[in-house]
């Protein structure tokens, strides 16, 4: 018989309904909370701003050519990097031919470089000359194929990305002007084939 009045106490219909009212009154928190996320859409709003702001970027990296075009003559008043290569008088033509060719191979078009011998001209120099001086010098004025120059004649040569000097004989006089041109010529590489100690001799005295 006792059991009989719990029996009442377990059944909770009551909080059945409850727990409906409950959700019920749950359900309006959530109704505010997509509330919020709708505000979320006005981020996107500025969002729309933000490409003309990339436009305007771009419109400054386009204002950045403009300043690269003064750096260039910056570069050509730096000091070129010099290059000894050792050897003989007789193989410095060799070695100078070989440093023209790496310098092609390196991606150098044959206009960035102007060779200056000391001794012998190169049989380009003299296969040119011999159609006449002005035909040698239009050559130069081309400026789409390696030129080369006698040490006495190279002042007249303009500047070029390289120069190599073939120290192939000649007096010293000769290698002095060779190696002083070479280096006032050279915009960022200056290449002297010869014989070591005299190349430092001679870029010691002042070149």
């Amino acid at each position: 018989m006792p059991l009989i009045p719990e029996e009442p106490q377990i059944h909770e219909k009551a909080q059945g309904p409850r727990a409906t009212p409950a959700s019920g009154r749950t359900a309006p928190t959530p109704r505010p909370v997509p509330g919020p996320r709708p505000a979320a859409p006005p981020r996107p709003g500025p969002v729309r701003p933000a490409p003309p702001a990339q436009r305007a970027s771009r419109d400054t990296a386009a204002a950045t050519p403009g300043p690269a075009g003064p750096a260039t003559p910056a570069a050509t008043s730096a000091a070129p990097q010099i290059q000894l290569i050792p050897a003989t008088p007789d193989g410095a033509l060799d070695a100078a031919e070989e440093a023209v060719d790496l310098l092609l191979d390196s991606g150098r078009t044959p206009g960035d470089v102007l060779v200056i011998t000391t001794g012998d001209a190169h049989p380009w120099a003299a296969h040119e000359l011999s159609f006449g001086d002005a035909a040698y010098w239009a050559q130069h004025d081309a400026g789409d194929d390696v030129f080369y120059a006698d040490a006495a004649v190279a002042d007249r040569a303009g500047s070029r990305a390289v120069v190599v000097v073939a120290l192939n004989g000649g007096p010293e006089a000769a290698a002095v002007t060779a190696l002083t041109v070479a280096h006032s010529r050279a915009g960022a590489l200056l290449i002297v084939c010869g014989d070591p100690q005299r190349i430092n001799s001679v870029l010691g005295a002042g070149v």
